[in-house]
């Protein structure tokens, strides 16, 4: 992704500012300045065989890409390597021949899979040195947690001669620094606890005399409508706006619309735009949840909510109790999985069993009644369906669900059917079921609902 061009003077005979870091205990170093970094490239290289086998979600682009765009700042590539000196030395050098700013993260461990210091000491062509300083603290760490200390932590304290050491406050491997010729290297440790910490209190500073006027974006969330519905509906409007940038993000149950650019005026015009077109479709802005928005709705509206669950386990009682402060509005919830238990602790009708079948519209609808009574909620959502792979059939096939909704103007039942596979039916059906209660607390009192 291009930072954007600058017509200016070339980078060779730029001035150069200098930035005091002794307050942040970093040394001082030089940086081009902030109306250079039109050419400015910065790249990231992830280090371990873990991301490439699938076995831990990446999360270090998102959150570097997050941290870099507060200050107007974007990744220009990221690349995930395997554990091995070659292979990250190799990836290093590449990355050091074409970019600014390169960060590599994970692999400063003390094991023996652990070796992005010595793949970058071979880079640089520098020795290791042990830094007993490094050691003493390490030891610090172990201790005042009451544990001992492996002898191989001691690989931590090695450095390669001429970096420049970060703290780590969270952990016991520390990050490593290198300027030369007016590009930098940064190490920074693989778990996200270490990394996020460290890069905004040792490397954000370094950053911010290279900072540029930062692109807004506005996150819309959207619920109930597929993207590419949403983009038929918004887009060209949203064009006659002068909205430069619109992506779309599809998530089981849900649709991120994203709006950038320079101008807060347009952005603002193009969230309300999106508002008028997909009304109450839209659940919220930025980072909010849907699970969020219905606590804070119910919380506005005084009122107590409860959940019954089959096919979803659990996940929609869960979701809302993520939430801080859901105790002021969430009376409990049941989890019941077989024909006794939705008898038993919901009062669901055996002849509504037998007749109808588990995953009913009826048994959906009982579900709802049974735990908005005996909770004494005000709302309750039920969510009864087929999350497969088997149980399915020709007039009930795996991905059917339907959802109850039980408040004092009556029950409510909706039948969808969604993604026949089953960790995804269930994010989807919570999110329906959660959608579903936000509706009914937003049209209060009852009425139709589509979700």
């Amino acid at each position: 992704m291009s930072l954007g061009r600058c017509n200016a003077v070339p980078m060779t005979k730029s001035k150069r500012i200098r930035v005091d870091l002794r307050k942040a205990g970093g040394r001082a170093w030089q940086i081009p300045k902030a109306s250079m970094l039109g050419r400015v490239k910065i790249e990231c290289i992830t280090t371990g065989s873990e991301l490439l086998l699938g076995q831990v979600l990446n999360s270090h682009p998102g959150y570097l890409s997050g941290r870099l765009a507060t200050m107007g700042l974007a990744l220009a590539r990221q690349t995930s390597v395997t554990d091995g000196k070659e292979a990250i030395g190799e990836v290093v050098k590449e990355a050091w021949g074409r970019s600014d700013l390169v960060i590599v993260t994970g692999g400063l461990g003390p094991t023996s899979d652990d070796v992005t210091r010595e793949a970058v000491a071979d880079f640089l062509e520098k020795k290791m040195k042990f830094h007993p300083e490094i050691l003493e603290k390490i030891l610090g760490y172990f201790q005042r947690r009451g544990l001992h200390a492996p002898e191989m932590v001691r690989l931590q304290a090695m450095v390669p001669e001429g970096m420049e050491v970060l703290p780590n406050e969270m952990g016991t491997a520390p990050g490593l620094f290198w300027e030369e010729k007016g590009k930098i290297l940064v190490l920074l440790p693989g778990p996200p606890r270490e990394l996020g910490p460290m890069f905004e209190a040792w490397v954000e500073p370094r950053l911010r005399g290279w900072a540029k006027p930062a692109q807004i974006t506005k996150v819309v969330r959207v619920a109930g409508i597929g993207e590419s519905a949403v983009q038929e509906r918004c887009e060209a409007e949203l064009r006659k706006l002068g909205v430069g940038e619109i992506g779309y993000c599809a998530r089981p149950g849900e649709v991120d619309v994203r709006l950038r650019g320079a101008d807060l005026k347009i952005l603002e015009d193009g969230v309300k735009m999106l508002r008028k077109i997909l009304g109450e479709a839209v659940y919220g802005e930025g980072g909010e949840t849907m699970e969020q928005v219905v606590v804070g709705l119910a919380r506005v509206a005084k009122v107590k909510l409860a959940t019954a669950e089959s096919c979803t386990g659990g996940l929609v009682a869960s979701r809302i109790t993520d939430v801080a402060g859901a105790s002021e509005v969430f009376m409990g919830g049941w989890v019941t999985y077989s024909n006794e238990g939705k008898m038993r602790e919901l009062g669901v009708k055996a002849e509504s069993l037998e007749r109808y079948g588990a995953v009913s519209g009826v048994v959906a609808g009982e579900m709802a009644e049974g735990a908005r009574r005996r909770s004494g909620a005000d709302w309750a959502v039920a969510v009864t369906g087929i999350a497969g792979p088997g149980g399915g059939s020709p007039g009930k096939p795996v991905g059917l669900v339907y959802l109850g909704i039980a408040g004092v103007g009556g029950v409510e039942t909706i039948e969808k059917k969604l993604v026949p596979e089953r960790k995804t039916f269930k994010a989807m059906a919570s999110q329906a079921a959660l959608n579903l209660l936000r509706v009914k607390l937003l049209a209060n009192p009852f009425q139709k609902t589509e979700v």
